[in-house]
């Protein structure tokens, strides 16, 4: 938990203590704190030379594995015991219909791409193919590798010293493989997600100066000076090291806490993208209906991070799917929408990609409980921006759903286009591991042409 606490600017520095002033930790994965990633940063080497061009990728994972037959490929020849009571429409692609509970995004469709034949994850309730291309394997989570965020990260570095390149936004949850944000695999802590959980930020205090008063930008602007002030003078912080000293720009530059701020944002906008709650969806242990942090996905990138991660909803429906999904596809419909049409606006849509994709899909037939069980055998993906080809449909399933028939798209296939919109090229990029072998950042190293 951050806490960074005091009456005023003048009691501060007789009233706390050093260690009381440099309590840190709870902003890092793991508990570790944020000048240790820092320390670990230095000791791993960052890349020298010119940067790219700032490019960026906010990932949305829906937590549980998703039914693609009742989002984006519904089987309306099947049997009912197949296709279930959700009916298609129509949306601006000719001939593309989708879930009748996803209107907005029908209306959008010329601006995202559905994929429809996505394999290549075995069962596995996890978010660590959807992070990284890799399942949990025989070397552990991500089966040893860097998410796409710390291998960007560690790749392409900051775009500003005082903006972590990677954010995670996910809550967290009993079933941990569910609640991780991209791990950093081999390269270590020194490329974990920043993760400013809800936690964290409730308690956050500068100089008496909490979360409800940073839309008072005077207020916000005189404590950060007050503060910086005390870090170059006081006698106490010149035994402080060069990492928590670095840690410290972090957390007071009013850079990245104003793109935590969504009270910044125009409550119009706001309630376009939905707003939401950060409890987990239905109460169950999965992802929230939290559709702000899709705004403050957009508000990240724009402040200069260049991974966000987030989770969303609750998609391991073995009952109820009839009756929980159409809440939740609203909720989604509401926010996608929302961040896509937000980034045309702005003109993000050529330099910020983004992907929501589960895990796996589920069953084509419906169990006696109203649910659909799991089925890695296929499953979907919506992509939109980063300059890639919109208003597209890529592949298909059989008559049934149940496996990929045109145009079978693996996960890595996906990762690879991500890469290289982001800049990076896989088939020449490489990461030193612990062991001092380069490493390829995929197997798979051919993007979707359809996609570039």
């Amino acid at each position: 938990m951050l806490s960074i606490v005091g009456r005023s600017a003048n009691e501060f520095c007789d009233r706390q203590s050093r260690r009381q002033f440099l309590s840190l930790g709870g902003l890092a994965l793991g508990g570790l704190s944020l000048p240790r990633i820092l320390e670990a940063s230095a000791a791993a080497g960052e890349p020298s030379g010119q940067k790219l061009s700032h490019k960026a990728v906010i990932m949305i994972f829906l937590s549980g594995g998703p039914s693609h037959q009742d989002m984006y490929d519904l089987k309306m020849e099947a049997p009912i015991e197949i296709r279930g009571s959700f009916r298609p429409i129509s949306t601006n692609l000719p001939g593309v219909q989708i879930c009748e509970h996803m209107p907005r995004l029908a209306q959008i469709m010329d601006k995202v791409t559905i994929i429809r034949s996505l394999y290549g994850s075995p069962d596995q309730h996890a978010s660590d193919v959807c992070m990284s291309g890799y399942p949990i394997g025989g070397r552990g989570r991500q089966d040893g590798h860097p998410s796409l965020g710390s291998a960007i990260s560690r790749l392409q570095g900051p775009v500003d010293k005082a903006v972590p390149p990677f954010v995670g936004l996910t809550i967290p949850t009993r079933h941990a493989p569910y609640s991780n944000p991209g791990l950093p695999g081999f390269l270590g802590l020194a490329h974990s997600a920043f993760q400013p959980d809800g936690e964290g930020m409730a308690n956050m205090r500068l100089n008496g100066i909490t979360l409800d008063k940073l839309r008072n930008r005077e207020s916000l602007l005189a404590s950060f000076d007050q503060f910086r002030h005390y870090v170059d003078v006081s006698p106490a912080m010149q035994g402080t090291d060069v990492f928590t000293r670095k840690a410290l720009d972090v957390l007071t530059s009013s850079r990245l806490v104003e793109a935590l701020d969504l009270e910044r944002e125009d409550p119009v906008l706001r309630d376009r993208y939905g707003r939401g709650s950060s409890a987990p969806a239905f109460g169950e242990d999965a992802g929230p209906h939290w559709m702000d942090q899709f705004l403050m996905a957009r508000r990240l990138v724009e402040a200069g991070v260049r991974c966000v991660t987030l989770s969303f909803g609750s998609w391991d429906r073995h009952g109820a799917n009839f009756e929980r999904l159409p809440e939740q596809l609203g909720k989604f419909d509401q926010g996608i929408t929302a961040l896509v049409e937000d980034l045309h606006a702005r003109g993000l849509d050529q330099d910020v990609s983004v992907v929501a994709w589960g895990e796996f899909g589920r069953t084509p037939r419906i169990n006696p409980g109203g649910g659909r069980d799991h089925w890695p055998q296929a499953s979907c993906a919506l992509l939109a921006g980063g300059g890639m080809r919109m208003g597209q449909v890529i592949g298909s399933t059989n008559r049934l759903g149940e496996v990929p028939q045109d145009r079978p798209i693996h996960y890595q296939d996906v990762f690879a286009t991500l890469y290289r919109q982001l800049g990076i090229d896989v088939n020449a990029a490489t990461i030193i591991d612990q062991n001092g072998r380069p490493q390829y950042l995929l197997e798979r190293r051919e993007p979707i042409h359809e996609l570039i």
